[in-house]
């Protein structure tokens, strides 16, 4: 459906945004993976995919830098410019979507409510601006999150289950915006239980890395 997105890349090699090494991960004196390694370059995008406990949060989270490294290595030759949305939001019922933004990205982003207000627009809150995060459907408290992806400028997205609770036009227009994002020299690393309707995603299935970890 998006096929085009990867055509239209330059033909130059892209530069590469992140670089995993034989990255390992331990909870609970349990091993979830080990022998990890793969490289995102700009215009690529990631799906990670295993079973329930395999690492999958956890592996997002340590490319996050939110979980120690237990072996390995993860860098970023072009810089740590990176997006991390978690599968838990932290949407707060007392505040507004409009407040809720705010806070989001205070630690990483200036913003103006204009600038705000566009964001939620964009990402299908229009006239919810002001309403309670309280009053909001499960798919619109997830819409506040995304919309911290045109707020912040990171060429790099860590995005954990974004699609979830996401009607069918949550799910276009979420894809849409990976492909504006991989357009422009961004790349992503995402986990899903859903399909992506995009050609060319690589896939790191982690079944193998948890089984070497047994």
């Amino acid at each position: 459906m998006y096929a085009e997105v990867f055509t239209t890349m330059q033909s130059t090699t892209p530069p590469t945004l992140l670089q995993v090494d034989q990255l390992a991960c331990e909870r609970d004196e349990r091993s979830l993976f080990v022998g990890l390694q793969f490289t995102v370059k700009a215009g690529e995008i990631w799906h990670i995919k295993g079973p329930n406990g395999a690492g999958k949060t956890s592996l997002l989270r340590q490319l996050a830098g939110l979980l120690p490294v237990d072996q390995g290595q993860v860098s970023f030759p072009t810089g740590k410019q990176l997006l991390y949305i978690g599968h838990k939001l932290s949407i707060k019922d007392q505040l507004s979507a409009n407040e809720n933004l705010s806070w989001l990205t205070a630690l990483t982003v200036s913003s103006t409510e204009n600038q705000r207000y566009a964001a939620l627009e964009k990402v299908g809150l229009r006239g919810y601006e002001e309403s309670l995060a309280a009053q909001l459907s499960a798919g619109q408290r997830r819409r506040i999150a995304l919309a911290r992806l045109h707020l912040n400028p990171a060429p790099l997205w860590l995005l954990d289950e974004p699609l979830t609770a996401m009607d069918q036009q949550g799910v276009m227009d979420e894809q849409r915006w990976f492909v504006e994002h991989l357009r422009t020299g961004g790349a992503i690393v995402l986990t899903s239980h859903q399909d992506l309707l995009l050609d060319n995603v690589k896939i790191l299935d982690l079944s193998a890395a948890v089984e070497a970890a047994l």
